[in-house]
């Protein structure tokens, strides 16, 4: 059972841990690349503010984005900003996340994300979390897979191998890291075992990672389609 204020908990908890870290970044370093192709790190910042926004607007009844150009304008449009305006936009857009979670309300209703998908309100402070905790480590300043949460990764791995259920170009597959275990793709009994440590799993699901530290049993390391 999902419990959204252990995770509004967790969400807030990895904020501090970003804005700690981004602290020590100054502006030639934020105009720097990102590991996000095309995303400088001040890119990177201005998304994770904005995704905050968003996910209020969603809390809301609103549509999450005015739309898909909308959002990428409003990303392209702070990211130049100095340091300290980036910093204080990210922790201003958290604290009006935080306290739209903290509103009385039906977490068991379903809301509507971007290009039509659909989730449970109780789930929306874990999708924040990945925003947070993945894109920490898509600044590039030290921050890596291998740091996140255990719980966390062990969460997401469960998520991404749910969301590529059923995909039609990924071959039934069993994802594991040792200890826990995953099916993804579509319908069917497993043709390919992927394993290794749960970092390497994550960010091979996640997209930061090309699964070449993986190993595949049973036929190719499948190829994943974009998030």
């Amino acid at each position: 059972m999902i419990d959204h204020v252990r995770d509004l908990a967790s969400v807030r908890d990895a904020t501090e841990r970003l804005l700690t870290a981004a602290a020590k970044l100054n502006n030639d370093s934020i105009a720097e690349p990102s590991r996000l192709p095309g995303w400088t790190r001040g890119h990177v910042l201005a998304h994770i503010a904005r995704n905050a926004d968003a996910l209020v607007n969603v809390l809301a009844g609103r549509p999450m984005y005015v739309s898909g150009d909308a959002r990428d304008d409003d990303i392209e449009r702070d990211s130049p900003r100095p340091l300290t305006e980036q910093l204080v936009d990210v922790r201003e857009s958290a604290a009006r996340f935080e306290a739209a979670g903290t509103i009385p309300a039906d977490w068991s209703r379903t809301v509507e994300l971007r290009n039509g998908v659909t989730d449970s309100a109780s789930r929306l402070p874990f999708r924040r979390w990945v925003e947070v905790e993945l894109h920490h480590v898509d600044l590039g300043i030290g921050y890596e897979l291998e740091d996140l949460p255990g719980e966390f990764v062990q969460r997401e791995i469960a998520f991404l191998a749910a969301r590529f259920s059923g995909s039609p170009d990924v071959p039934p597959t069993r994802v594991t890291d040792g200890t826990h275990a995953w099916s993804t793709g579509r319908d069917g009994e497993p043709q390919v075992t992927v394993s290794g440590p749960a970092s390497d799993v994550v960010g091979w699901l996640a997209g930061r990672r090309d699964g070449s530290a993986l190993t595949a049993e049973g036929g190719l390391l499948p190829s994943l389609p974009p998030l």
